[in-house]
């Protein structure tokens, strides 16, 4: 397929789909991982997990890792991007509630459509993407939201963290759309940022003084694998061969979907309570991502 597709096809939504299903399912191994090994740590050990799979992925497909194209400023970019993202992520939920850090992270689509319109002017986005966007993000705050105006504490202190988490991943997509990276393999773009990972998340887990691994059950080293294997390394990839192929814009469109997954994995597999909220939260998602994805 060549690069430079103006929409998304049936291939991509459907990938989308699935990708955002998995990474729904994420948020219920990391709460099972959670258990045993401490959140920024576990989030290293993925990396370097992830590192080791995808090279060797890289390794039998021949795929020239080290071959000198021009991407090693915009790849030493990313992983400091990609690091300092899921840092601030981490820290961020140990000062605010999960349901508020959700709201703000989700903020990451419109970073994506404002950088879009300065590093990648390509992509035209219409008022439509702009409208199903909001609608999309309607949705969240409609199933997060319950507890937004009323914080407790020093919870604006996560909210800032989680909300600058939001414009990380939003430059790590710009920055991978709009450089070389653009043109590279998938798994180079993905191993610049697993290895850049794999070497700072141990690090911030040690300056913030996590415990490390306290209690490796089989659940917990279960949750970790699937975090690692299908994660980390397969769904990573998938994601970075969209963006090399599609417009990031109405790809982080789709990303809306991951938390609506996670709270419905979490109703499935933890038994937690699935309220009327979901569903509308579903509904105004997926005519948010209908209205921002429709021809034009």
């Amino acid at each position: 397929m060549s690069a430079g597709k103006d929409h998304l096809d049936r291939l991509a939504m459907a990938l989308l789909v699935v990708l955002c299903a998995v990474w729904g399912v994420q948020q219920v191994a990391i709460k099972v991982a959670n258990g045993g090994i401490s959140p920024l740590f576990q989030s290293g050990l993925r990396s370097l997990g992830a590192t080791v799979l995808v090279g060797l992925w890289a390794y039998g497909r021949r795929v020239p890792l080290f071959r000198r194209d021009g991407t090693l400023p915009a790849g030493l970019l990313v992983a400091a991007l990609f690091a300092t993202e899921f840092g601030l992520i981490y820290w961020g939920l140990t000062y605010t509630t999960a349901s508020r850090g959700v709201i703000f992270l989700y903020t990451a689509p419109f970073f994506v459509a404002l950088g879009a319109v300065v590093f990648l002017p390509q992509e035209n986005i219409r008022r439509a993407q702009w409208l199903g966007m909001g609608l999309a993000f309607a949705g969240i705050v409609a199933l997060f939201g319950e507890n937004l105006l009323h914080p407790a504490g020093r919870a604006w202190i996560g909210d800032l963290m989680l909300f600058a988490a939001a414009a990380l991943w939003a430059a790590t997509t710009l920055a991978i759309k709009a450089s070389p990276l653009a043109r590279a393999a998938p798994e180079k773009t993905l191993l610049y940022q697993l290895a850049g990972s794999a070497v700072l998340l141990p690090l911030f887990s040690w300056l913030l003084g996590e415990p490390g691994v306290t209690d490796p059950s089989g659940p917990v080293l279960l949750a970790l694998a699937f975090q690692i294997g299908v994660v980390a390394s397969a769904s990573y990839l998938a994601w970075f061969w969209l963006i090399r192929h599609y417009p990031a814009t109405r790809l982080s469109s789709f990303s809306f979907l991951t938390p609506v997954f996670g709270v419905l994995a979490g109703g499935a597999l933890l038994g937690e309570t699935l309220t009327p909220a979901v569903w509308l939260a579903l509904g105004l998602v997926g005519a948010g991502i209908w209205i921002a994805n429709r021809p034009g």
